[in-house]
């Protein structure tokens, strides 16, 4: 009888004699065992790939608290650099190098003033007077916006925002052991009157002083460019300089680059910055691993189901055999097994799928409260399809050939 297919033989009469082959000889332990395997690898990767795409807010978005990092650098100030009285300004080249690394989106350049200042600073009639410095900032890189961020020559006031540690440092440290009551940003803000004395250039003028916020990100006191630029000319050379601190925002903020970048060149970043801008790092290393261990117990499975097919294929090598003689296809014989591995794969996508979004739904409410809506579930969708798929296809690939091989040794 040929062995080609026998159109003449009924379909659904082969497919009744391989499940009772399949029933007879199935081992329900290692199906079970295959299952169990390929639910918890399938279930790590999808759950690694989900909660990457939810907590991907807390570095991507603006509003985030671990939004894009800025970092704030300057020149080592060394002993050698202070005793020959060294530069530690940037130069254009300097600035021109930094903007050309591969993490580094923009360069903000600080100005600083070019005479000198001294602030009264009362409340209630009770006030203290001190020299005080200023910087400033394009407007981009402040973490604090008004309406009244701009400085008038014809009206001259001059609106400041100040470091939210200064405020800390009153509240918590002054404060007390003054004896002084503690004070909200709010009230201080309406509070406190502030009047600034510049000398340079044999002139000497006061303007009254705006405090229009609290930097989180800045730790100085910022005042408009605009009103740098025209006091520096009036007060001071006028003339450009190189500026002695950067701001530096950078789009990958785990990148291990940038800390290595700073210490060949010997600059410092204020504050941790760095230690808060390995967060993003930490977390993609974490979720590869967890989705490399992932990956691996998928394919130990995967190889399970195979060992266990084989199993099966080898205990009904004689019974295949003979179907095979008799007449019934490589596909007809194959058919049933692939359809008894595909619908395990399916309902093991569709139970891993379910236990995803169950354990989302623990995790949900934390990150919410950190004003995290999360990510779109659409990729680990896709992920757990492309997996179960690919499996699949090895399963079906690997089943042909075996009853391939078995169809040429009844040959």
């Amino acid at each position: 009888m040929s062995k080609k297919d026998n159109k003449n033989s009924p379909d659904y009469s082969s497919h009744g004699l391989m499940w009772k082959l399949l029933r007879k000889h199935i081992s329900p332990s290692q199906l079970i065992g295959f299952s169990l395997a390929s639910l918890v690898g399938l279930t790590i990767v999808i759950l690694a790939v989900q909660f990457h795409q939810d907590v991907k807010p807390l570095f991507n978005d603006e509003d985030s608290f671990l939004r894009k990092d800025y970092l704030i650098i300057t020149r080592e100030v060394s002993t050698a650099s202070t005793v020959l009285q060294g530069n530690n300004d940037f130069a254009t080249s300097d600035i021109e190098d930094i903007e050309a690394q591969p993490w580094c989106r923009k360069v903000g350049r600080f100005s600083s003033n070019d005479y000198s200042v001294e602030a009264t600073i009362s409340v209630s009639g009770q006030g203290m007077r001190t020299m005080m410095f200023f910087e400033s900032l394009p407007d981009e890189y402040l973490d604090v916006t008004d309406r009244d961020w701009k400085f008038d020559p014809d009206n001259p006031k001059i609106p400041i925002i100040i470091s939210r540690d200064y405020l800390t440092l009153y509240n918590f440290g002054f404060a007390p052991s003054q004896g002084l009551p503690q004070a909200s940003e709010l009230a201080v803000s309406k509070a406190v009157n502030l009047q600034f004395t510049i000398r340079g250039n044999g002139r000497a003028q006061t303007f009254e002083g705006i405090l229009i916020g609290f930097s989180s990100r800045l730790n100085t006191i910022i005042v408009p460019e605009d009103f740098m630029k025209w006091s520096n000319e009036e007060f001071g050379s006028g003339a450009e300089r190189n500026p002695s601190r950067l701001i530096v925002e950078v789009n990958s903020p785990g990148d291990e680059r940038i800390g290595k970048y700073f210490a060949d060149q010997g600059y410092q970043v204020a504050g941790d910055k760095m230690n808060q801008s390995k967060a993003q790092g930490f977390l993609n290393i974490i979720v590869s691993i967890v989705i490399i261990v992932g990956v691996i117990i998928s394919v130990l499975a995967f190889f399970i189901l195979m060992l266990s097919i084989y199993l099966l294929l080898q205990k009904n090598t004689k019974k295949l055999q003979d179907l095979l003689v008799l007449g019934y296809s490589p596909n007809q014989v194959s058919r049933t097994y692939i359809m008894m591995v595909v619908g395990i794969n399916f309902v093991v996508m569709i139970v891993a799928v379910i236990l995803m979004l169950l354990m989302r739904a623990y995790y949900m409410p934390m990150l919410k409260a950190m004003d995290v809506n999360g990510g779109k579930i659409w990729l680990s969708l896709i992920v757990a399809v492309v997996i179960m798929s690919l499996i699949s296809l090895g399963n079906i690939l690997a089943i042909k050939r075996k009853v391939k091989e078995l169809w040429i040794q009844s040959s």
